[in-house]
């Protein structure tokens, strides 16, 4: 069976091809605008009114009979036609339906082009609020137990081997800084999200005597767009977001590594709730760390959907071409995936269990105070340089003895250097060297408290 869409037909002497139609049909996924389609098509009418372009009872009627139309969607009973195309079209068949020929003069003075460009801008806006508000969420829960954990000793790492003792809390207050600049980046791309292209219309604008300020003064858009060519074309807004969405990822990534790890037998640092982790078919033991590892997962999905809006954009001359149809699965994919991956981590985060003896003994080994050996030596006059070769034999000789230096007899540290007193004990435990960073963003027990306050004030004033 051959259609056409009756709203552009009239100039084709053949109808379209039926697979045709469903091919170049996006009703499939773009229904999921039928709010803010709606949302655009009421505040369009509205100004139209004023502008004299309808009348005053013309809008009154569109207006209720737009309601009615998504009373009728939320209710489940609109049938949704592929032969309409799209979100607009069968929202507009559906108003002439319902209060008739006047529910045709809706689309004066716009194009689908700007006016599918203010859906999308508008359906992003509001993901924006949401992700920003699961965000937040998780930043609470990630500073309350920072607080909770401000004296839990653990081994810092580079290259994964152990560095420097740390405490937990200063750990996930590192979490809690990348998710603050993924805030940042959310705030900072919807100011460029939140301008209105309607009234570009297909590409050139219109003749009719609009008011493009009023129309985005109505929804709620800082201004509206300078130039219509660019009004109907310009995505960088929708990859603006998927950037910043992929980089959400990637940190919820790299804590997803870091809690699979810490969740093994081998490391035994954390608990993870049971309801977020999963058994084995066949090896009953098994407690596996689900959530996580699948956040890590979905993060290379997220990554994809920004490749592909770069490469849909990359070759496309102005104005509006269709390949913009494309680019509505990769947004949607996206703000699904990081709402679903904020809202587990923001409901696990608080119920992580600390095996705080665990990371205390995983602390004190590896040698991790021997950087504290060595600016005790430098304070006594030595030079780095050399404090470091003695610092190295020391550790090559606990290696041999098997011993941490801070099991080291006082003798024993002494046939190294001279310098080392009695007193070298107190910086040689695990204690001693988080509490000798007591500095602005140093992980001392009492910098992290300080900084858990500070992190919560900050977020309040949101």
């Amino acid at each position: 069976m051959n259609q056409t869409n009756s709203s552009w037909g009239g100039r084709f002497a053949e109808a379209t091809d039926a697979f045709v139609a469903e091919f170049t049909a996006s009703i499939g996924f773009d229904q999921r605008l039928y709010r803010h389609d709606i949302q655009g098509s009421i505040a369009h009418a509205t100004m139209l009114a004023e502008c004299a372009v309808l009348t005053v009872a013309e809008k009154d009627t569109i207006v209720q009979g737009l309601l009615a139309v998504q009373a009728d969607i939320e209710a489940g009973t609109l049938v949704w036609s592929v032969a309409l195309e799209d979100v607009h079209m069968n929202i507009e068949a559906a108003l002439t339906d319902k209060i008739g020929t006047v529910g045709k003069k809706l689309h004066t003075g716009r194009s689908r082009n700007d006016q599918i460009a203010t859906d999308i801008r508008l359906y992003l806006r509001d993901a924006i609020d949401h992700l920003n508000g699961e965000l937040t969420r998780l930043q609470h829960a990630l500073i309350d137990l920072a607080g909770a954990e401000a004296d839990t000793i653990m081994p810092g790492f580079t290259h994964l081997q152990t560095a420097q003792p740390v405490t937990f809390g200063h750990h996930l207050l590192a979490w809690n800084e990348m998710l603050q600049r993924d805030y940042e980046r959310m705030i900072d791309c919807r100011k460029r999200v939140n301008i209105l292209p309607l009234g570009a219309a297909a590409l050139a604008g219109t003749t009719y005597p609009i008011d493009r300020a009023r129309t985005a003064e109505l929804l709620g858009f800082d201004r509206a767009s300078e130039n219509s060519l660019d009004s109907v074309s310009d995505r960088d807004f929708a990859i603006e977001f998927n950037h910043d969405g992929a980089l959400i990822m990637m940190h919820l990534s790299r804590m997803s590594e870091e809690l699979v790890l810490w969740a093994s037998a081998q490391f035994n640092f954390i608990d993870l709730p049971d309801r977020f982790c999963t058994g084995s078919s066949i090896m009953p033991q098994k407690k596996n760390p689900d959530v996580p590892e699948l956040v890590r997962g979905k993060t290379g999905r997220v990554y994809g959907n920004l490749f592909s809006l770069l490469t849909l954009m990359k070759s496309q001359p102005l104005a509006y071409n269709k390949d913009n149809q494309e680019d509505k699965e990769p947004i949607f994919d996206t703000i699904d995936t990081v709402a679903g991956c904020l809202r587990a981590f923001a409901d696990m985060i608080p119920h992580i269990e600390a095996q705080r003896e665990q990371m205390h003994t995983a602390a004190a080994g590896g040698y991790s105070t021997a950087t504290d050996l060595a600016d005790y030596l430098v304070k006594r006059g030595l030079p780095f340089r050399d404090a470091h070769e003695v610092v190295g034999a020391s550790v090559a000789f606990g290696i041999v003895e098997r011993k941490d230096l801070s099991e080291l007899s006082l003798e024993q540290l002494q046939q190294f250097s001279s310098l080392i007193e009695a007193d070298v004990f107190e910086v040689l435990t695990v204690e001693g060297s988080v509490a000798a960073r007591d500095h602005f963003g140093g992980t001392a027990p009492n910098q992290v408290r300080a900084a858990c306050l500070r992190a919560q004030v900050f977020l309040a004033q949101r």
